[in-house]
């Protein structure tokens, strides 16, 4: 049984027990349980996925499921923050086509805003304020507000990533780093290595004449690295990927990169990223002649 059909089944046994308990009037509160955890688990169940290509061809199926809960509950902050993270997720690693990229992570923008809006008033305000004002609203985001705004971030940072050869996307980094700090300080501290992954990316991006810090991204590099132990594979791949080949450190690259091809990549909600990034460091050391 694969992990879709498995699904399937979930689903039906849902709605029997929602069906059945529509007598009883306590209906209301069980529903919106029920499918927060159904939408959290399908994107735990994509993540703890060993077989890259299961999910490229069934996670379609997972991305309009929760589309059909986003109807179904429009102004659910975790439903639609659960949607936008597996969208920006295949968006990113799955969409090879640019063009379908682009419009897979402007869903997930638009279900984070969303999300962001319903869940944190001030958010609302949020699309052109200057960044002197927005960075005044961050401080009222709470610990009970992190889960909207991890999503938030890192739909923000699909977009720009695909969108990155467009300035005004560029213009949008400064924002999502000052979230990602604030993250950062109402989290519980077990996502700080993948955040620090993402700001590590986020300084990289661009070169430092134009505005970027390398420097600093590598420091985020090293830190989500230690943080996890070395189990997120794909800090190391992204450290080589977006530092070492930016300033042409070759010996860097190289090592990164055969660190995590022999690394044991099962790791609890880090199993699917790790087999990618495994994939993604093969194709790195086999392109690296051409690339130095």
């Amino acid at each position: 049984m694969n992990i879709f059909h498995a699904a399937n089944i979930k689903h039906r046994i849902v709605s029997i027990v929602i069906g059945s308990l529509l007598i009883t009037g306590c209906v209301s509160a069980l529903v919106s349980t029920v499918t927060n955890d159904l939408a959290a688990n399908l994107t735990t169940a994509v993540l703890n996925q060993n077989d890259p290509d299961t999910v490229r061809d069934g996670a379609p199926a997972y991305l309009l499921l929760l589309d059909s809960l986003v109807e179904e509950n429009p102004e659910d902050p975790l439903i639609l923050s659960s949607a936008a993270t597996l969208y920006a997720t295949y968006g990113t690693v799955f969409a090879t086509d640019v063009k379908r990229a682009s419009r897979l992570t402007e869903r997930a923008r638009k279900y984070s805003s969303r999300a962001m809006c319903n869940a944190y008033m001030p958010a609302c305000e949020w699309s052109g304020m200057l960044f002197a004002d927005y960075q005044k609203t961050l401080g009222g985001l709470k610990p009970k507000d992190a889960q909207v705004v991890y999503s938030y971030g890192l739909s923000s940072l699909a977009w720009i990533r695909v969108h990155s050869a467009d300035y005004k996307a560029i213009a949008y980094l400064p924002y999502v780093e000052a979230l990602f700090d604030r993250y950062l300080e109402i989290n519980d501290g077990l996502d700080d290595a993948t955040i620090h992954t993402y700001l590590g990316i986020l300084k990289s991006l661009i070169p430092a004449a134009l505005g970027g810090d390398p420097e600093e991204g590598r420091a985020h590099f090293e830190h989500a690295i230690h943080l996890s132990n070395g189990k997120d594979l794909s800090a190391k791949v992204e450290f080589a990927n977006s530092y070492a080949r930016l300033l042409y450190q070759r010996d860097l690259h190289d090592r990164l990169l055969n660190e995590v091809l022999a690394a044991n990549p099962e790791s609890p909600l880090l199993t699917l990223t790790n087999i990618l990034a495994q994939q993604q460091a093969k194709e790195l050391l086999e392109t690296a002649d051409n690339y130095f």
